[in-house]
């Protein structure tokens, strides 16, 4: 009985003197997240306030999904920084490699979106493709009724409306000689 109190008292005061070593890194944690916290909007707001002014106001979507990937890479890396601050870097080190290839699985499993996606941006910057111009493109010939990061709406000749992913829009697309304006000169 006296071995089975010795060996409670043992591990209770291994278990206790665990916890008052891990206070500093907790705390030192804790203090990070709310410097994290407070840092990554502060620089988010930045960012949002550059893209405004770069992007016009028709083109919030594109600000939109900067903002979340600067966000996301933001705080996946506070959150390896903390794993690191807390003791736990070779948990941090194996979540950073396992994330590499999660992404790329993720952006291989994606690709047509994200091509989408990209062609979006280019389709909303070009100042030639604007809502209400007429234009041929993917076998569709019709007028430009919403131009969204993965889709672009036409309104064709017949009055169907055609949904057409932007990669295949952004590939080859024609505008109509009557809906262009001519202050090209």
């Amino acid at each position: 009985m006296a071995s089975s109190d010795a060996t409670i008292d043992s591990v209770t005061t291994e278990f206790f003197s665990g916890i008052i070593a891990a206070i500093p890194n907790v705390l030192s944690g804790i203090l990070f997240l709310v410097l994290s916290y407070v840092s990554i909007k502060l620089i988010l707001a930045v960012v949002r306030g550059i893209l405004s002014r770069v992007y016009p106001e028709s083109q919030t979507l594109i600000v939109d999904l900067q903002v979340v990937v600067v966000g996301l890479f933001l705080w996946f890396g506070a959150a390896l920084a903390l794993l690191k601050i807390v003791g736990l870097g070779e948990v941090a080190a194996s979540l950073g490699t396992a994330a590499g290839f999660i992404g790329l699985g993720i952006a291989f499993a994606l690709k047509e979106m994200i091509a989408d996606t990209v062609a979006g941006v280019y389709l909303l910057r070009d100042e030639d493709f604007n809502i209400g111009d007429s234009v041929n493109t993917a076998s569709v010939s019709g007028t430009i009724r919403r131009i969204d990061l993965r889709k672009t709406r036409i309104e064709a000749d017949n009055g169907d409306l055609i949904v057409l992913a932007n990669r295949d829009v952004e590939k080859k697309w024609v505008q109509e000689s009557e809906s262009r304006s001519d202050d090209y000169s």
